[in-house]
Formats: structure tokens, sequence, C-alpha cells
């Protein structure tokens, strides 16, 4: 039978609680559900009012994966939905804007990704992101030494960065920007991107073909497209272990020496949010964003 639980006054089916979603740690399906039960006010904060596609793993990292954009099938018609432009027709996505949505998004098993605008203003972006991704060797090393010169580069626009682990190999880097259209924002992105592999061209790469990425970190600025969207802060991640894309301070990315540093689980997430609290809170503040030249 599936436990029934009640979330905000919303009656939430929670399913198969005993489930190993992580064979390599024996990380459970209730183990998931806490996990985003005890994050629940920072991740909520940065998925409000964003549509979000989900990338589902029901049976765990080694089963199938598989996006959904659409509203799934027996969504309580309590979670909020809204109707989303795309170039084939308008779709109808999930908002997540509560806990009780949260639960039972949670439950479904999934990543949480975003696009970098909000559903008041499609294609007008607030967010800037840079999703560094390393080619091996390379690792989330290389990928902090990137992130330095790019968070210097912007610092000279007038825009503050902010550095999360993608809680798979690399990192993000996120800021927060007066809204601009999404066609802008990747061009500007772009012109970075290759400015970063014209200072290190033995370390940057800036196009995605992949005989290009062995030994380099690729740049990756095509997530500012209005179509894209980039794992949330504090999403679990589909990886062996219960990852996630966790906020770091830049003293941390520029300590960073081992890529064990920068690896961050579901447990450890409620310690660095007592010691830090929610170190990308500053772009909740549209007030803090900068215009781009």
């Amino acid at each position: 039978m599936t436990p029934i639980t009640e979330v905000e006054g919303r009656r939430v089916a929670l399913s198969n609680l005993e489930k190993v979603l992580y064979p390599a740690t024996g990380f459970t399906k209730a183990e998931v559900l806490h996990y985003y039960a005890t994050t629940a006010e920072p991740l909520l904060a940065h998925l409000r009012d964003r549509p979000l596609s989900f990338l589902r793993y029901p049976d765990g990292p080694d089963g199938q994966l598989f996006f959904a954009k659409n509203v799934p099938p027996g969504t309580p018609d309590w979670v909020t939905t809204a109707e989303v432009p795309r170039s084939e027709g308008p779709a109808r996505m999930v908002l997540v804007q509560d806990l009780a949505s949260l639960m039972w998004a949670a439950n479904l098993v999934t990543e949480f990704h975003t696009p970098q605008w909000l559903i008041g203003a499609p294609g007008e972006a607030d967010r800037l992101v840079f999703d560094l991704d390393p080619g091996p060797p390379a690792t989330i090393v290389e990928c902090c030494e990137v992130a330095l010169w790019l968070r210097d580069r912007l610092a000279a626009d007038g825009i503050e960065a902010y550095a999360k682990t993608s809680g798979a190999k690399g990192l993000h880097l996120l800021a927060t920007v007066r809204p601009t259209p999404s066609r802008r924002v990747t061009e500007y992105a772009k012109e970075l991107a290759v400015g970063a592999e014209r200072a290190m061209p033995r370390l940057v790469v800036h196009r995605m073909t992949r005989s290009l990425r062995p030994r380099k970190v690729f740049v990756d600025w095509s997530q500012n497209a209005a179509r894209k969207t980039t794992a949330a802060p504090y999403t679990l991640r589909a990886r062996a272990e219960p990852s996630v894309s966790t906020p770091v301070t830049w003293e941390e990315v520029a300590d960073c020496t081992d890529p064990g540093q920068l690896v961050f689980c579901a447990p450890d997430l409620e310690s660095r949010l007592r010691a830090y609290g929610d170190l990308l809170a500053p772009l909740l503040d549209p007030a803090g964003g900068g215009a781009l030249p």
C-alpha cells in the first residue's frame, strides 16, 4: 500500500520508500525524500517561478533515465502548472512553488532543471550561467582555475558571479543579470568563453566538438539559450552516489587541489547550510543584477 502523508494540508502519496536508489551507498528513496524535505527552503527559492524539466531516474542511476518537460500524467490539480512557449508550439509545464509540490515531485525521483528565465517573462533571462565541463584527465580542479578567470572577467563588467558544483564532474557559474533577451545573454556568454580560450588555450575550449575536449575544460555558454536548462542548485543527481549540485565559496574554489574536495552528497548538505546558509541567496535579489555591456 502506498503511504499517504500530509504536507501543508495536501495529501501526498509516497511510494517505494525502502527502494535503494543509489546502490553504491545504499541510499534509499526515503532518504531522498528526507533530503529534499530538509533542504526545501533554499531549493524552493531557486525553483520558484521557473518551469521545470525533470530528469527522472525512478530505478536509480543505473536504470532508465528520461527527460520530462510536459506535466506528468497523474499530476495533482494543486500543483501549479503554466503554459510555456516553445518553437514546436506551447506546452504546459510544472512549477514547484511549495513544499507539498516539492515532495510530490521528489517522489517521482528526479533531477530538477531550470531555465535562466522566470515564467512571467519567457526568453527574458534574469540569470547568466556557465557550465564548466572537464574532459578527462582534466577534473574539477582545472574547472576551478577557469572559474576564477571568468569570475574576474565578469566582475570587470560589473557582474558578480557565484559558484556551485554541478553534482557531476564539473562546476557551474551563475550570476544575476538585469532582464535581457536570452539571445543577447547567450552572445555575451560566448564572447567570454572565446576570451577564456584565448587567455588559456592549453586549458579551455569553447566549442562542443568532442575531439577538442580531452584534457581541457569545455566552457558551455549555450545553456543561456531560452530553450535550455541547467541543473538547479541543491538538486540530487543521477550518479553512482547521491551527489548534490552544491553552492561553494570562492575560497573553496581557489583552494581546490583535489577533485574529492568538491564532491558533496546529500548527507553533507545539512551541516553546510548550517555553516554557510544559502551561498547563492544573492542570486535571488533582482536588484543585484548587472547590466550586460
